[in-house]
């Protein structure tokens, strides 16, 4: 059926939409979130520059498929809630996906306007059919019927097994989500700052999942509290890992174990999941001296940065490259800068020094020169031995990378990994039967976006494997 004509006539060169922004001086005090959303006058004449092209590669270059040319023209028209119905035919999660996403590796490159002017805002213009459906979304609460289908157990609640659970419970699978931590979301919800994604987004939309019928386990540690074996005693016909990647890479230099010295994982999880920054209104402390160094960096450095800037510290980032090696989102690099987070390039750690109470009070720095790229196609950080210098410091937060927790794969032998990873078949299967994985445990730190892609993969090859649905070749 050809679609209907358009409402409205496409007009890409107009200047694409900025982001308000909360002012950078009253934002680096407060853990409001920084991006402010689109006004409905943005909307309309962001979405008006989407060419509606015949073959719209941006559909194709997002993970999930979501119909992107559809849900536009929807927005273009002022239809937001049926744009926010377009996105829901592929995601439950526009308010977390709309915000944290890496559109600019994905949809928004794909962007046929990209060639000619600044691409479309997909990123931006999905977050406004989120925020305009939210209370929508709690008037259907009790609008779902109770599944009746096999019983499918997915381990952690971050974002592979959540897009799996909306996939499975749509196709009348029992779903159970085991989550380790007393919180739902997983690295959304320990990894990412409120000013960054709200809370309140987060929980609104996995009450959609509960309210589809998706049950929730908190204080479930896969391989302690049961086997996967026990799991599939208990009548589990299959499981999905998306465990993550929770165990933190350290620097390996002297003076790690020195007071005020952090990983990123710890910060974060303190801050974020435990809200330190709340503290004494919260239980859970975090120390932040006067003086704070991040070394890495991706998005947890600048995290973990801008989170110590907040909180009242001289914050810099310390990066053994240079400013265009930075592997954090550009948009997250320039708020730091926008809030006064200084960088420090050229520079990696060699040791740690405390005081006589073993707190941390000097970091001893060497300077770095780039050579030959490495295999990861960046050019290798050389270092310059006549360089060593000190910095006088009262907290360290190391975010140079993680790995996957291996709880469940030491209880585990029948999983096959690799350098902590689990090992999958192009179905998302893993060594053993009926037990598929995806996300961070496989991929090692990802984003985001990927682990939603392979949460959906696995969501399939489970149903085809439950229902005798052949292989889609």
């Amino acid at each position: 059926m050809a679609a209907p004509p358009l409402k409205y006539k496409p007009n890409p060169k107009a200047p694409r939409q900025a982001l308000p922004l909360l002012d950078a001086q009253v934002r680096a005090r407060t853990a409001e979130e920084v991006a402010l959303g689109f006004t409905p006058e943005q909307v309309s004449v962001e979405a008006q520059r989407c060419l509606q092209c015949a073959k719209p590669t941006c559909v194709e270059a997002c993970p999930l498929h979501i119909d992107i040319k559809r849900f536009i023209a929807r927005l273009a028209e002022n239809e937001f809630q049926a744009a926010h119905d377009v996105i829901s035919e592929q995601s439950p999660f526009p308010g977390v996906c709309g915000r944290v996403c890496q559109h600019e590796l994905f949809c928004e490159d794909a962007c046929i306007v990209g060639r000619k002017w600044d691409p479309v805002a997909i990123g931006s213009l999905e977050r406004f059919a989120a925020d305009h459906a939210r209370l929508r979304m709690q008037e259907l609460a009790t609008s779902y019927p109770k599944p009746t289908g096999p019983k499918v157990a997915l381990v952690g609640s971050g974002p592979a097994s959540l897009i799996a659970a909306y996939d499975l419970i749509r196709w009348n699978y029992q779903v159970t989500i085991f989550e380790a931590l007393h919180k739902l979301g997983g690295v959304l919800a320990y990894g990412i700052p409120n000013f960054r994604l709200p809370r309140e987004i987060l929980r609104e939309e996995i009450a959609r999942l509960q309210n589809m019928g998706v049950e929730f386990v908190v204080d479930f540690i896969a391989g302690k509290t049961a086997s996967l074996a026990e799991l599939m005693e208990e009548g589990y016909q299959a499981i999905f890992i998306g465990t993550g990647a929770g165990l933190p890479h350290m620097m390996g230099i002297p003076g790690e174990n020195l007071v005020g010295v952090y990983t990123a994982n710890e910060f974060l999880t303190r801050i974020n999941l435990m809200e330190a920054f709340k503290f004494p209104d919260a239980p859970t402390p975090v120390r932040v001296g006067k003086r704070t160094i991040v070394v890495g960096g991706g998005n947890s450095a600048m995290d973990a940065a801008r989170w110590a800037n907040r909180m009242g510290s001289e914050t810099t980032i310390l990066y053994r490259r240079g400013r265009v090696e930075l592997k954090a989102r550009l948009e997250e690099i320039e708020h730091a800068e926008e809030e006064g987070i200084k960088f420090e390039f050229l520079a990696a750690p060699v040791a740690l020094y405390g005081d006589e109470n073993g707190y941390v009070k000097e970091i001893e720095c060497i300077r770095m020169e780039l050579g030959e790229p490495d295999e990861s196609g960046r050019r290798a950080p050389v270092p310059i031995e006549s360089s060593r210098h000190r910095i006088a410091v009262d907290t360290v937060v190391a975010a140079i990378g993680q790995a996957p927790n291996p709880t469940l794969q030491k209880v585990t032998p029948q999983l096959i990994t690799r350098r902590g990873r689990i090992l999958i078949d192009e179905h998302g299967e893993t060594s053993m039967a009926h037990v598929y994985a995806g996300g961070d445990v496989v991929r090692g730190g990802s984003t985001v976006i990927l682990a939603m892609k392979d949460g959906r993969a696995a969501a399939q090859a489970i149903h085809n494997a439950l229902s005798g649905t052949p292989e889609v070749q």
